[in-house]
Protein backbone atom coordinates (compact mmCIF):
# COMPACT_ATOMS: atom_id res chain seq x y z
CA UNK A 1 0.00 0.00 0.00
CA UNK A 2 1.36 3.59 -0.76
CA UNK A 3 2.59 5.86 1.88
CA UNK A 4 1.15 9.15 1.20
CA UNK A 5 3.17 11.36 3.75
CA UNK A 6 4.53 14.60 1.82
CA UNK A 7 6.77 16.07 4.96
CA UNK A 8 7.29 16.53 8.62
CA UNK A 9 6.72 19.64 9.89
CA UNK A 10 8.16 22.06 12.30
CA UNK A 11 5.36 22.89 15.81
CA UNK A 12 7.02 25.90 16.59
CA UNK A 13 7.47 27.57 13.41
CA UNK A 14 6.26 25.44 10.36
CA UNK A 15 9.96 24.36 8.96
CA UNK A 16 9.66 21.53 6.43
CA UNK A 17 12.06 18.39 6.98
CA UNK A 18 12.02 15.18 4.68
CA UNK A 19 10.04 12.26 6.16
CA UNK A 20 12.19 9.69 4.39
CA UNK A 21 14.75 9.43 7.35
CA UNK A 22 14.84 9.57 11.29
CA UNK A 23 14.30 12.51 12.88
CA UNK A 24 13.49 13.62 16.52
CA UNK A 25 12.56 17.56 17.02
CA UNK A 26 13.54 20.75 14.98
CA UNK A 27 14.53 23.74 17.59
CA UNK A 28 13.93 21.66 20.57
CA UNK A 29 10.05 21.09 19.97
CA UNK A 30 7.78 18.24 18.11
CA UNK A 31 7.12 17.53 14.94
CA UNK A 32 3.97 16.81 12.94
CA UNK A 33 3.67 14.45 10.13
CA UNK A 34 1.73 15.53 7.03
CA UNK A 35 -0.12 13.98 4.47
CA UNK A 36 -1.06 14.64 0.96
CA UNK A 37 -4.92 14.47 2.27
CA UNK A 38 -6.08 15.19 -1.50
CA UNK A 39 -4.68 11.89 -2.81
CA UNK A 40 -5.67 9.72 0.65
CA UNK A 41 -9.44 11.07 -0.12
CA UNK A 42 -9.27 9.91 -3.75
CA UNK A 43 -7.86 6.18 -2.47
CA UNK A 44 -9.29 5.96 0.49
CA UNK A 45 -13.31 5.84 1.55
CA UNK A 46 -15.04 5.27 4.55
CA UNK A 47 -16.40 2.17 2.60
CA UNK A 48 -13.77 0.64 2.58
CA UNK A 49 -13.34 0.41 6.17
CA UNK A 50 -16.23 -2.06 6.51
CA UNK A 51 -13.69 -5.00 5.04
CA UNK A 52 -11.07 -4.25 7.59
CA UNK A 53 -10.00 -5.99 10.58
CA UNK A 54 -11.41 -4.03 13.58
CA UNK A 55 -7.32 -2.38 14.43
CA UNK A 56 -6.05 0.77 14.31
CA UNK A 57 -4.00 -0.34 11.26
CA UNK A 58 -6.96 -0.26 9.48
CA UNK A 59 -6.50 3.73 8.83
CA UNK A 60 -3.36 2.87 6.93
CA UNK A 61 -3.54 5.32 4.51
CA UNK A 62 -3.03 8.05 7.20
CA UNK A 63 -0.15 6.67 9.10
CA UNK A 64 3.43 7.05 8.03
CA UNK A 65 4.36 3.25 7.24
CA UNK A 66 6.36 2.98 4.06
CA UNK A 67 6.49 -0.84 4.53
CA UNK A 68 3.74 -3.04 5.74
CA UNK A 69 6.44 -5.99 6.32
CA UNK A 70 8.04 -3.70 8.71
CA UNK A 71 4.59 -3.00 11.16
CA UNK A 72 5.21 -3.84 14.98
CA UNK A 73 1.97 -5.02 16.00
CA UNK A 74 0.54 -6.58 19.27
CA UNK A 75 -2.98 -6.76 18.07
CA UNK A 76 -3.99 -3.41 18.48
CA UNK A 77 -7.73 -3.55 18.27
CA UNK A 78 -10.13 -1.19 18.33
CA UNK A 79 -10.91 -0.17 22.02
CA UNK A 80 -14.71 -0.12 23.13
CA UNK A 81 -17.06 3.12 23.22
CA UNK A 82 -19.44 2.42 26.01
CA UNK A 83 -22.33 4.28 27.35
CA UNK A 84 -22.61 5.21 31.00
CA UNK A 85 -25.94 6.04 31.98
CA UNK A 86 -26.12 5.68 35.44
CA UNK A 87 -22.75 7.55 35.82
CA UNK A 88 -24.25 10.14 33.67
CA UNK A 89 -27.19 10.17 35.77
CA UNK A 90 -25.44 10.35 38.43
CA UNK A 91 -23.23 13.43 37.27
CA UNK A 92 -26.10 15.13 35.74
CA UNK A 93 -25.37 13.95 31.94
CA UNK A 94 -27.77 12.46 29.61
CA UNK A 95 -25.14 11.09 26.75
CA UNK A 96 -22.10 10.39 28.63
CA UNK A 97 -19.76 7.72 26.78
CA UNK A 98 -16.01 6.26 27.93
CA UNK A 99 -13.45 4.90 25.66
CA UNK A 100 -12.03 2.22 27.52
CA UNK A 101 -8.23 2.27 26.18
CA UNK A 102 -7.44 -0.45 29.29
CA UNK A 103 -8.56 -3.00 26.60
CA UNK A 104 -5.28 -2.54 24.40
CA UNK A 105 -2.52 -5.01 24.20
CA UNK A 106 -0.37 -3.35 26.81
CA UNK A 107 -3.49 -2.11 29.43
CA UNK A 108 -3.09 1.15 28.56
CA UNK A 109 -3.44 3.92 25.29
CA UNK A 110 0.10 3.70 25.30
CA UNK A 111 0.03 0.80 22.72
CA UNK A 112 -1.29 2.81 19.83
CA UNK A 113 1.93 5.54 20.34
CA UNK A 114 4.67 2.47 20.55
CA UNK A 115 3.07 0.43 18.10
CA UNK A 116 3.61 3.54 15.76
CA UNK A 117 7.03 4.55 17.25
CA UNK A 118 8.47 1.02 17.28
CA UNK A 119 7.10 0.30 13.76
CA UNK A 120 9.35 3.51 12.75
CA UNK A 121 12.62 3.25 14.83
CA UNK A 122 12.45 -0.45 13.32
CA UNK A 123 11.86 0.59 9.93
CA UNK A 124 14.72 3.44 9.82
CA UNK A 125 17.42 0.92 11.61
CA UNK A 126 17.15 1.38 15.06
CA UNK A 127 18.66 -1.10 17.30
CA UNK A 128 18.04 0.55 20.75
CA UNK A 129 15.81 2.74 22.51
CA UNK A 130 15.47 4.94 25.71
CA UNK A 131 12.71 6.86 27.49
CA UNK A 132 11.67 7.95 30.69
CA UNK A 133 7.97 6.70 32.10
CA UNK A 134 6.34 7.41 35.29
CA UNK A 135 3.73 4.99 34.19
CA UNK A 136 2.38 3.01 31.47
CA UNK A 137 4.60 4.31 28.51
CA UNK A 138 7.33 2.32 29.71
CA UNK A 139 5.79 -1.24 29.87
CA UNK A 140 4.45 -0.54 26.48
CA UNK A 141 8.35 0.44 24.96
CA UNK A 142 8.73 -2.50 26.73
CA UNK A 143 6.70 -4.87 25.13
CA UNK A 144 6.73 -3.78 21.77
CA UNK A 145 10.37 -3.13 21.73
CA UNK A 146 10.61 -7.12 22.61
CA UNK A 147 8.29 -7.54 19.47
CA UNK A 148 10.85 -5.58 17.58
CA UNK A 149 14.01 -7.50 18.56
CA UNK A 150 15.12 -4.27 19.70
CA UNK A 151 16.98 -3.23 22.58
CA UNK A 152 14.94 -1.00 25.58
CA UNK A 153 16.01 1.05 28.47
CA UNK A 154 13.46 2.60 30.70
CA UNK A 155 14.44 5.24 33.72
CA UNK A 156 11.54 5.62 35.81
CA UNK A 157 10.87 8.34 38.84
CA UNK A 158 11.17 5.48 42.24
CA UNK A 159 7.56 6.40 43.07
CA UNK A 160 6.18 4.60 39.78
CA UNK A 161 3.38 2.18 40.40
CA UNK A 162 5.20 -1.53 40.89
CA UNK A 163 3.12 -2.95 38.00
CA UNK A 164 4.76 -0.65 35.70
CA UNK A 165 7.95 -1.58 37.04
CA UNK A 166 7.48 -4.95 36.73
CA UNK A 167 6.27 -4.81 33.40
CA UNK A 168 9.03 -3.15 32.21
CA UNK A 169 11.25 -5.45 33.56
CA UNK A 170 9.64 -8.69 32.86
CA UNK A 171 8.86 -6.89 28.88
CA UNK A 172 12.76 -6.76 28.68
CA UNK A 173 13.47 -3.64 28.99
CA UNK A 174 16.75 -2.31 30.99
CA UNK A 175 14.78 -0.53 33.88
CA UNK A 176 16.25 1.82 35.92
CA UNK A 177 14.44 3.95 39.18
CA UNK A 178 15.33 7.21 39.84
CA UNK A 179 14.35 9.29 42.60
CA UNK A 180 13.20 12.47 41.11
CA UNK A 181 10.64 12.78 38.77
CA UNK A 182 9.80 12.27 34.78
CA UNK A 183 11.54 14.95 33.73
CA UNK A 184 14.56 14.29 35.65
CA UNK A 185 14.96 10.94 34.35
CA UNK A 186 14.32 12.74 31.08
CA UNK A 187 17.69 14.29 32.16
CA UNK A 188 19.33 11.10 31.64
CA UNK A 189 18.00 10.03 28.79
CA UNK A 190 19.54 12.91 27.13
CA UNK A 191 22.90 13.03 28.84
CA UNK A 192 23.32 9.45 28.31
CA UNK A 193 22.42 9.97 23.98
CA UNK A 194 26.09 10.21 22.93
CA UNK A 195 27.61 7.61 25.17
CA UNK A 196 24.66 5.00 25.04
CA UNK A 197 23.75 5.52 21.28
CA UNK A 198 20.53 4.96 22.01
CA UNK A 199 17.13 6.62 19.84
CA UNK A 200 15.21 9.06 22.56
CA UNK A 201 11.78 7.79 22.40
CA UNK A 202 10.23 10.36 24.86
CA UNK A 203 7.09 11.64 24.54
CA UNK A 204 7.08 13.97 21.35
CA UNK A 205 10.48 13.90 20.93
CA UNK A 206 10.08 12.17 17.55
CA UNK A 207 7.37 12.69 15.50
CA UNK A 208 5.16 9.04 15.37
CA UNK A 209 4.05 8.90 18.33
CA UNK A 210 1.10 11.00 17.64
CA UNK A 211 0.45 9.30 14.57
CA UNK A 212 -0.22 6.07 17.04
CA UNK A 213 -2.81 8.29 19.38
CA UNK A 214 -4.57 10.10 16.84
CA UNK A 215 -6.08 7.11 15.96
CA UNK A 216 -7.99 7.50 18.96
CA UNK A 217 -9.81 10.39 16.98
CA UNK A 218 -10.24 8.48 14.11
CA UNK A 219 -11.89 5.50 16.09
CA UNK A 220 -14.44 7.95 18.16
CA UNK A 221 -15.50 9.78 14.69
CA UNK A 222 -15.90 5.83 13.11
CA UNK A 223 -17.84 4.56 16.15
CA UNK A 224 -20.27 7.94 16.21
CA UNK A 225 -20.84 7.11 12.57
CA UNK A 226 -19.06 10.42 11.68
CA UNK A 227 -20.41 12.68 13.96
CA UNK A 228 -17.90 14.05 17.20
CA UNK A 229 -19.36 14.70 20.25
CA UNK A 230 -19.70 17.87 21.86
CA UNK A 231 -17.27 17.55 24.85
CA UNK A 232 -14.04 15.45 25.29
CA UNK A 233 -12.34 15.33 29.01
CA UNK A 234 -8.62 14.13 28.46
CA UNK A 235 -6.57 13.56 31.37
CA UNK A 236 -3.38 15.27 30.16
CA UNK A 237 0.80 14.77 30.93
CA UNK A 238 2.60 15.28 27.61
CA UNK A 239 -0.58 15.84 26.15
CA UNK A 240 0.17 13.43 22.85
CA UNK A 241 -3.25 12.03 23.22
CA UNK A 242 -5.23 15.35 22.98
CA UNK A 243 -2.90 16.63 20.42
CA UNK A 244 -3.18 13.86 18.56
CA UNK A 245 -7.02 13.81 18.34
CA UNK A 246 -7.20 17.00 17.37
CA UNK A 247 -5.07 16.33 14.55
CA UNK A 248 -6.70 13.58 13.27
CA UNK A 249 -10.29 15.54 13.16
CA UNK A 250 -8.79 17.81 11.14
CA UNK A 251 -7.67 15.41 8.71
CA UNK A 252 -10.89 13.95 8.85
CA UNK A 253 -12.75 17.04 8.42
CA UNK A 254 -10.12 18.20 5.33
CA UNK A 255 -11.04 14.90 3.22
CA UNK A 256 -14.86 15.32 4.08
CA UNK A 257 -15.78 12.09 6.31
CA UNK A 258 -17.37 14.33 9.01
CA UNK A 259 -21.42 14.47 9.20
CA UNK A 260 -20.96 17.80 10.13
CA UNK A 261 -19.05 20.91 10.87
CA UNK A 262 -19.35 20.61 14.65
CA UNK A 263 -16.22 19.75 16.54
CA UNK A 264 -15.92 18.89 20.39
CA UNK A 265 -14.71 21.23 22.81
CA UNK A 266 -11.27 19.48 23.84
CA UNK A 267 -11.12 19.55 28.37
CA UNK A 268 -7.32 19.18 29.53
CA UNK A 269 -7.97 17.73 32.99
CA UNK A 270 -4.68 17.40 35.29
CA UNK A 271 -4.81 17.18 39.24
CA UNK A 272 -4.16 19.93 41.42
CA UNK A 273 -0.97 18.86 42.27
CA UNK A 274 0.34 18.83 39.24
CA UNK A 275 -1.03 21.51 36.82
CA UNK A 276 0.87 23.35 34.43
CA UNK A 277 -1.14 23.05 31.20
CA UNK A 278 -4.14 24.38 33.49
CA UNK A 279 -1.78 27.30 35.25
CA UNK A 280 -0.60 28.55 31.40
CA UNK A 281 -4.06 27.85 30.31
CA UNK A 282 -5.44 30.82 33.28
CA UNK A 283 -2.83 32.92 32.61
CA UNK A 284 -3.43 33.35 29.00
CA UNK A 285 -0.06 31.78 28.44
CA UNK A 286 0.99 29.74 25.35
CA UNK A 287 3.99 28.12 27.44
CA UNK A 288 3.64 26.06 30.42
CA UNK A 289 6.02 26.79 33.16
CA UNK A 290 7.75 23.65 35.25
CA UNK A 291 4.98 22.99 38.31
CA UNK A 292 7.27 22.21 40.79
CA UNK A 293 7.04 19.47 43.55
CA UNK A 294 4.37 17.76 41.14
CA UNK A 295 2.60 15.18 43.16
CA UNK A 296 -0.42 12.59 42.26
CA UNK A 297 -1.37 9.86 42.76
CA UNK A 298 -2.09 9.59 38.89
CA UNK A 299 0.90 9.00 37.54
CA UNK A 300 0.07 9.33 33.89
CA UNK A 301 -0.65 13.59 34.42
CA UNK A 302 2.67 13.57 37.12
CA UNK A 303 4.10 15.37 34.01
CA UNK A 304 5.84 18.69 35.44
CA UNK A 305 6.74 20.21 32.11
CA UNK A 306 5.64 19.12 28.69
CA UNK A 307 7.18 19.94 25.69
CA UNK A 308 4.10 19.98 23.60
CA UNK A 309 2.63 22.57 25.99
CA UNK A 310 2.00 25.17 23.22
CA UNK A 311 0.66 22.29 20.89
CA UNK A 312 -2.02 21.34 23.60
CA UNK A 313 -2.95 24.81 24.62
CA UNK A 314 -3.43 25.42 21.26
CA UNK A 315 -5.70 22.56 20.39
CA UNK A 316 -7.88 23.34 23.52
CA UNK A 317 -8.29 27.07 22.52
CA UNK A 318 -9.06 26.50 19.32
CA UNK A 319 -11.76 23.82 19.98
CA UNK A 320 -13.35 26.29 22.53
CA UNK A 321 -12.36 24.11 25.28
CA UNK A 322 -10.48 24.60 28.52
CA UNK A 323 -7.44 22.98 31.24
CA UNK A 324 -9.08 22.03 34.90
CA UNK A 325 -7.71 20.93 37.69
CA UNK A 326 -9.45 18.76 39.72
CA UNK A 327 -8.71 18.05 43.62
CA UNK A 328 -5.71 15.47 44.00
CA UNK A 329 -7.91 13.50 47.52
CA UNK A 330 -10.64 13.16 45.76
CA UNK A 331 -8.91 11.07 42.59
CA UNK A 332 -9.64 7.77 44.71
CA UNK A 333 -13.43 8.79 45.74
CA UNK A 334 -14.13 9.17 41.63
CA UNK A 335 -12.25 6.19 40.95
CA UNK A 336 -14.60 3.92 43.00
CA UNK A 337 -17.58 5.88 41.69
CA UNK A 338 -17.55 5.77 37.68
CA UNK A 339 -16.00 1.77 38.46
CA UNK A 340 -19.77 0.93 40.80
CA UNK A 341 -21.72 2.75 38.93
CA UNK A 342 -20.47 1.16 35.42
CA UNK A 343 -18.22 -1.76 36.29
CA UNK A 344 -15.15 -0.07 33.63
CA UNK A 345 -11.92 -0.39 35.55
CA UNK A 346 -11.12 3.18 35.52
CA UNK A 347 -7.78 4.65 36.38
CA UNK A 348 -6.81 7.24 38.19
CA UNK A 349 -5.86 9.37 35.12
CA UNK A 350 -9.74 9.36 34.36
CA UNK A 351 -11.09 9.08 37.67
CA UNK A 352 -9.90 12.86 37.51
CA UNK A 353 -11.90 13.37 34.20
CA UNK A 354 -14.90 12.53 36.47
CA UNK A 355 -14.13 14.86 39.15
CA UNK A 356 -13.74 17.54 35.89
CA UNK A 357 -17.25 17.07 34.72
CA UNK A 358 -18.25 17.46 38.15
CA UNK A 359 -16.89 21.04 38.23
CA UNK A 360 -17.81 21.63 34.71
CA UNK A 361 -21.39 20.57 34.85
CA UNK A 362 -21.63 22.96 37.92
CA UNK A 363 -20.72 25.72 36.31
CA UNK A 364 -23.15 25.33 33.34
CA UNK A 365 -20.00 24.87 31.16
CA UNK A 366 -21.29 21.44 29.78
CA UNK A 367 -24.60 21.50 29.33
CA UNK A 368 -26.61 18.03 30.68
CA UNK A 369 -27.82 17.31 26.78
CA UNK A 370 -24.33 17.22 25.39
CA UNK A 371 -22.93 14.26 24.14
CA UNK A 372 -19.55 13.67 25.99
CA UNK A 373 -16.79 11.38 26.04
CA UNK A 374 -13.87 10.57 28.68
CA UNK A 375 -11.37 8.52 27.74
CA UNK A 376 -9.97 5.57 30.43
CA UNK A 377 -6.36 5.83 29.14
CA UNK A 378 -5.56 2.83 31.46
CA UNK A 379 -6.85 -0.30 33.86
CA UNK A 380 -7.33 0.69 37.20
CA UNK A 381 -5.69 -3.09 37.73
CA UNK A 382 -2.53 -1.58 36.89
CA UNK A 383 -2.72 1.27 40.07
CA UNK A 384 -2.49 -1.13 42.89
CA UNK A 385 -1.81 1.99 45.23
CA UNK A 386 -4.06 3.86 44.13
CA UNK A 387 -7.00 1.29 45.45
CA UNK A 388 -7.17 1.04 48.98
CA UNK A 389 -10.55 0.08 49.59
CA UNK A 390 -10.80 -3.21 51.07
CA UNK A 391 -13.71 -6.19 51.41
CA UNK A 392 -15.27 -6.76 54.83
CA UNK A 393 -13.77 -9.88 57.03
CA UNK A 394 -16.00 -13.21 57.75
CA UNK A 395 -14.46 -15.37 60.74
CA UNK A 396 -15.77 -18.80 59.97
CA UNK A 397 -15.51 -19.86 63.56
CA UNK A 398 -19.17 -17.28 64.56
CA UNK A 399 -22.23 -17.75 62.75
CA UNK A 400 -22.57 -16.14 60.03
CA UNK A 401 -24.05 -12.33 60.46
CA UNK A 402 -26.46 -12.53 57.78
CA UNK A 403 -27.97 -8.78 58.73
CA UNK A 404 -24.70 -7.68 59.17
CA UNK A 405 -23.88 -8.92 55.15
CA UNK A 406 -27.85 -7.60 54.05
CA UNK A 407 -26.64 -3.90 55.52
CA UNK A 408 -23.48 -3.13 53.64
Amino acid sequence: MPCYVTHLEGAIDGAILAAGQLQTMHKDRPLWVRYDLTAVAKAFTKEMLRDREPTLWRYRELLPVTDDQQIISLGEGMSPLLACPRLGTHLGLSDLWIKDESQLPTGSFKSRGMALAITMAHGFGVKRVALPSAGNAGGAAAAYSARAGMEAFVFMPADTPMINQYECVTGGAKTFVANGLINDCGRIVREGKDRMGWFDLSTLKEPYRIEGKKTMGLELAEQFNWELPDVILYPTGGGTGLIGMWKAFHELASMGWLASDKRPRMVSVQSEGCCPIVTAFNKGDRFAELHQNAATIASGIRVPAAVGDFMILDAVRESRGCAVSVEESRIRDWMQTAMSHEGIAVCPEAAACVGAIEKLTATGWIKPNERVVIFNTGAAQKYVEAITNKPRSIDLQQPIDWDAIEAV
